[in-house]
């Protein structure tokens, strides 16, 4: 007895370290909501549309200055030495110092009023590209979380069905030994057991793969994400009408958005072109000082202001027929940009009932699969209740139970694409946002 107590505790111990470990890799899973916030803040991709809209939004607010006054300060000093064949003329010295003040308001400009719209616009389309790069990392980052638990469910189950080949194994070895089955329940399990061996290398190397995305795309390293709760309730399609949807994509879709915008700036462009013919008026004004110590003429220091304020005028009389070649591209450019607009309008509204149906079909791929798995379960115990007794060979049970795990899988899977689906639609009629997110964390295991 005082021999078994040490060696029971021993052998407990690394049974504890591993409880000890699951419960802190447990501790350290991540949901979706919390990874989004991680690769928000690392995706390169995400970071360069960012800075990009940071940049044009910048660019846009230049264009006002083309309607706001300039004011332009210069000063200069010179020195002047003279010399000169003339007694009265030679020897003189003197320096001045000026400083001048100088205005200009537009006041009849067309071109640059355009401009300056053309400069809000290019604002408009900065935020809707940065709305589609943020549509699009929550795609890619709840991917790639799924990804992962598709990944990693595969391998529970292949795990699983190799755990039942080695039983199905064993038993037929036992058959055998006692001459109750032949070799070939033997052969037949062995080989299913190899190849099970080799799905589980494959399984837990594409769990490696998948999880080394997800990391890369939030920029952490071992992330582990949460799996779903049990039981997986999964929403209908709302509302149940592709034309909705459509009706959706067409007023909030980024990429339609953008190019509703660049047909106003070609627009405008035109407009700016067309004012090529218009004249133009500004308010100037100045004011000019300088200070003398002396001149050629005169000894003695002075100083002189002068204040002007004036009007300047321009009236384009013949350009060599560049204005009306400049009107004529961009009137093509606007059919061009108009044109872009209904080839986006197509694809999004395409992308769209493509994303519907497809997000319908994966619900009814969900409940045939609940329905396979009930059947292949019921299956596999008929088979190998018929091993028992005889009336079922070994090969039998063997299929049965590679049919039931391929099935969960396979039922698994069709969940993580109905989730994905779901944002896939939001982003295609471009009302997906970060909140959407919150009702699919709901659903993971705390």
């Amino acid at each position: 007895m005082t021999l078994t107590r040490p060696s029971l505790r021993f052998s407990l111990l690394p049974l504890l370290v591993a409880l000890g470990a699951g419960v802190a890799g447990v501790a350290q899973a991540q949901n979706l909501v919390e990874l989004y916030s991680a690769a928000k803040d690392f995706d390169a991709t995400y970071q360069s549309a960012k800075a990009l809209a940071q940049a044009n939004v910048a660019k846009g607010e230049q264009s006002r200055a083309g309607v706001l006054p300039s004011v332009n300060l210069g000063a200069g000093v010179t020195q002047t030495n003279q010399d000169s064949s003339l007694a009265s003329l030679n020897g003189k010295s003197f320096n001045a110092q000026t400083a001048a003040l100088t205005a200009s308001q537009p006041l009849y400009r067309p071109s640059n009023w355009a401009t300056y719209e053309q400069g809000k616009k290019q604002a408009d389309i900065a935020q809707a590209q940065l709305l589609a790069a943020e549509q699009d990392l929550i795609v890619r980052v709840s991917q790639a979380y799924f990804d992962v638990l598709a990944a990693t469910d595969s391998l529970t189950y292949t795990r699983s069905l190799k755990a039942a080949t080695a039983e199905q194994l064993a038993s037929a070895k036992r058959n055998f030994e006692v001459g109750t089955s032949t070799i070939v329940d033997t052969r037949d399990a062995q080989a299913r057991f190899d190849l099970v061996t080799a799905q589980e290398l494959a399984a837990d190397n594409d769990v490696r793969v998948k999880s080394l995305a997800l990391d890369q795309l939030v920029g952490k390293s071992g992330t582990a994400p949460k799996a779903l709760r049990a039981p997986v309730s999964l929403s209908a399609v709302q509302p149940d009408d592709v034309n909705q949807w459509v009706q959706q994509s067409e007023a909030n879709n980024p990429v339609i958005k953008q190019t509703e915008i660049a047909l106003d700036v070609a627009k405008l462009e035109t407009q700016k072109a067309e004012a090529g013919h218009k004249p133009t008026l500004d308010l100037t004004g100045s004011y000019n000082v300088a200070n003398n110590s002396g001149s050629s003429t005169v000894n003695s220091s002075y100083t002189t202001n002068v204040t002007t304020l004036g009007l300047a005028f321009n009236l384009p009389l013949y350009a060599g027929n560049s204005i009306q070649n400049r009107v004529k591209e961009t009137l093509a450019l606007e059919d061009k940009a108009r044109a872009d607009l209904d080839a986006a309008k197509r694809t999004v509204a395409q992308g769209t009932r493509t994303a519907f149906f497809g997000l319908q079909s994966g619900l009814s791929q969900v409940k045939a699969y609940e329905a396979a798995e009930a059947s292949t379960q019921s299956a596999l115990d008929a088979n190998k209740l018929g091993y028992q007794v005889g009336v079922k060979i070994n090969i039998d049970v063997l299929n049965a139970q590679s049919q039931l795990y391929s099935t969960k899988a396979s039922l698994a899977k069709a969940r993580y694409d109905v989730l994905v689906g779901g944002l896939k639609l939001r982003q295609a009629t471009g009302v997906l946002s970060a909140e959407d997110l919150q009702s699919i964390n709901a659903q993971l295991a705390p």
